[in-house]
C-alpha cells in the first residue's frame, strides 16, 4: 500500500529501506484516487520511533492513507525536538472542522498517574468526544485504549503488582469478527505497562466484544459493536528492539526491571530477540483499514 507522508518525513528513509511503498506529496497530487485520511494523535515520548512502527503496520493493504499528525497543545513534549513537532504535526485547532476515515490514539508514559491528573487529559476528552461525530473508527493503543474505555465506557484501569513486560500469547474468541479475521487461533504480541483493564468490566457492557485475551496478559482486543471504536491492550506495532530498548534504559535508571516474558533467546537480554508478531500487527490494521474504515467511510468526507 502507498502511505503518503510528507517529502522529508524521517520515518520515510526507514521505511524505503524496508521495500515498504512510500509516496511523496508531489506522487500523490498526481493520482485520481481519494486516500484514506487518517489522524495520528501521538502521545508517545519518542514519537519518530512511533511514527516509523505506525505506517509501517499500515502499509499492507492496497489503499492509499494519507496521515497526519496530531500533537497536544496543552503538553510540552521532552524527548522530541520542537522543530520536527513544529514541522511534522498539527495541533487540534487546525483540524477540529475536518472530518477523518480514521484515527489512531497511541499509549503514553503516564499510566501511573489517575487519568484526570494527566496534565492534557482535558484535552484529550475533547478531542475523544470530536472523534465520534468526525471519525468513522478510531484505534485506541495501550494507554490511549485505557482513557478511551475510561472516558467512554466508565471502565476503569487497575495497577499492577509489577510492570508486564514481554511478548504473550493470546487466544481469538471469535473468529467470526472481521478484525481478526486470517488470525491464527492462538497468536503472539507485545505488552509494557504498568496497569491493565479487566475481562470482568468489559463484560459488564454489551455494546461492547472482547475479541481476544491471554491468560498471562488478561486483556488484548476490544471493540464497539459498531467498529467504531477499537482497543488494544498492547503494542503489536512495535519493533523488534522496543522492549530491549525499553529493558536496558531501565536498568541503566537503577529501576531492577524484570527481563522481557518470552522475547529474548534464552532468555538472555543481549542476545537478538526474534520478531514473532509481525504478521499479527499486519493483519490486524490491514483489518481495520478494509472492514472498518474503508468499507464503511463516506466517499467525500464533509467539512465544518
Amino acid at each position: 500500500m502507498p502511505i503518503k507522508v510528507q517529502n522529508d518525513l524521517p520515518a520515510r528513509v526507514v521505511l524505503e529501506s524496508e521495500n515498504i511503498f512510500v509516496m511523496d506529496e508531489d506522487r500523490a497530487l498526481s493520482q485520481d484516487i481519494r486516500p484514506l485520511e487518517i489522524l495520528i494523535l501521538n502521545l508517545m515520548p519518542l514519537k519518530e520511533e512511533t511514527e516509523t512502527q505506525l505506517l509501517r503496520a499500515l502499509s499492507n493493504t492496497p489503499l492509499q492513507i494519507d496521515c497526519t499528525f496530531l500533537m497536544m497543545s496543552t503538553h510540552v513534549s521532552k524527548n522530541t525536538s520542537a522543530s520536527h513537532l513544529n514541522k511534522f504535526y498539527v495541533t487540534f485547532d487546525a483540524v477540529r472542522r475536518n472530518h477523518y476515515d480514521g484515527m489512531i490514539i497511541t499509549g503514553a508514559p503516564v499510566e501511573h498517574l489517575e487519568f484526570e491528573e494527566v496534565n492534557y487529559w482535558p484535552e484529550l476528552v475533547t478531542i475523544m468526544e470530536w472523534s465520534k461525530s468526525h471519525v468513522t473508527s478510531t484505534m485506541h493503543i495501550c494507554w490511549g485504549a485505557q482513557a478511551g474505555l475510561y472516558y467512554h465506557y466508565g471502565i476503569p484501569k487497575y495497577e499492577r503488582k509489577e510492570k508486564l513486560s514481554g511478548v504473550y500469547n493470546h487466544r481469538v474468541l471469535d473468529r467470526k469478527i472481521p478484525l481478526i479475521r486470517s488470525f491464527n487461533d492462538y497468536f503472539y504480541a507485545p505488552h509494557s505497562r504498568y496497569t491493565e483493564v479487566r475481562k470482568k468490566d468489559i463484560l459488564k457492557h454489551s455494546e461492547l466484544v472482547l475479541v481476544a485475551e491471554s491468560d498471562e496478559a488478561g486483556v488484548f482486543l476490544v471493540m464497539s459493536r459498531d467498529g467504531s471504536q477499537i482497543f488494544v491492550q498492547g503494542h503489536p506495532e512495535y519493533d523488534r528492539m522496543t522492549l530491549n530498548n525499553e529493558y536496558h534504559r531501565d536498568l541503566k535508571k537503577g529501576l531492577n526491571p524484570a527481563v522481557p516474558v518470552n522475547y529474548y533467546v534464552d532468555n538472555d537480554p543481549f542476545s537478538m530477540p526474534p520478531l514473532m508478531w509481525r504478521s499479527t500487527a499486519n493483519t490486524l490494521y490491514s483489518n481495520w483499514l478494509n472492514f472498518y474504515v474503508y468499507q464503511v467511510t463516506p466517499y467525500i468526507l464533509e467539512e465544518e
